[in-house]
């Protein structure tokens, strides 16, 4: 197994993130209207808005699917993740430069590449940018029936995503790639943003840090800025025992992606995580490191090709 070295980024977000400038706050009222109400000067005079504000949040995403993935219609179910499309569309673009090593450097695009997205979620992202920046197609699959529904609601509404994501329901809650994948059927790769808390307390009590990060006072009601049900914040065992599964899953199919890929929130759950790819033994390990602000993640990918 041949690993490299986790290496901060200075320069934040990837170079091809549509984000990487900061938000045009002028252009994105224009395309979504409703955002505006959210939009106020900051302590130097840019505007910006209150991101401990779930509307707020909401607002701004739809703003940026609009104006620059071409997505008209996009709503959540009440108290479903609402992710930040920076963090998720800089995956995409990590994703797109891991697969490019093998055609000279170059990310590929179009149809033939295709991306199960394990966890599509009701808010389909990952499809949504890798969609509309390099015209690939995807699978997503999903374990929460209301959230699957609403996502090809979602497809439905939108014409820009037509062809391009097929959804699957996972019933068995404790397998990841059995059930939703037919015998033979090959995927360029996959990717994942696995639960990351191991319980209901523990992500409260991350909650309450991003909060008091955010300038939250202690009278400010105790709600997730990005929100989340459960099966999307915390699983037993966290985002180690999540990924641990993953991994003992992809060995047994190792032919099933050429890169199998997932989000770590935490740098402390790596040594864990490194350790149960030395037990699989995957030809190729890569340890990409993300940076979004204060905010620091990175991708864990393997391959056994």
């Amino acid at each position: 197994m041949s690993s490299e070295p986790e290496r901060p980024r200075k320069s934040g977000l990837h170079p091809r993130n549509r984000h990487a400038a900061g938000y045009d706050f002028a252009a994105l009222v224009r395309s979504w209207a409703p955002l505006a109400r959210f939009v106020h000067p900051n302590p130097a005079g840019s505007a910006t808005i209150d991101f401990a504000d779930p509307a707020a949040v909401l607002a701004l995403n739809q703003a940026l699917l609009r104006h620059d993935y071409g997505v008209g219609h996009w709503e959540l179910p009440p108290g479903y993740l609402c992710p930040p499309i920076p963090g998720r569309a800089d995956y995409v673009h990590h994703l797109a430069d891991l697969l490019g090593e093998e055609n000279g450097g170059v990310p590929p695009r179009g149809a033939a590449t295709v991306v199960l997205d394990i966890g599509v979620g009701a808010n389909i992202v990952y499809p949504i940018v890798g969609g509309r920046e390099y015209g690939w197609r995807f699978v997503g699959t999903e374990v929460d029936p209301t959230a699957i529904t609403w996502a090809r609601r979602l497809v439905a509404m939108n014409p820009t995503l037509a062809g391009r994501v097929e959804l699957r329901p996972q019933r068995a809650k404790t397998q990841i790639f059995s059930g939703v994948v037919a015998p033979g059927e090959r995927f360029a790769a996959s990717m994942c943003n696995p639960p990351f808390h191991r319980s209901a307390a523990e992500a409260a009590a991350g909650t309450q840090r991003k909060r008091r990060n955010l300038g939250g006072g202690a009278r400010t009601p105790l709600v997730r800025n990005f929100g989340g049900r459960s099966h999307e914040l915390w699983c037993p065992g966290g985002e180690v025992g999540f990924v641990s599964r993953m991994i003992a899953e992809s060995a047994q199919q190792p032919d099933r992606c050429g890169w199998f890929t997932t989000l770590v929130s935490s740098r402390e759950s790596l040594p864990a995580i490194e350790r149960a790819l030395r037990t699989v033994q995957p030809a190729r390990v890569r340890i990409i490191a993300m940076a979004q602000g204060q905010k620091r993640s990175r991708i864990v990918a393997w391959s056994f090709g």
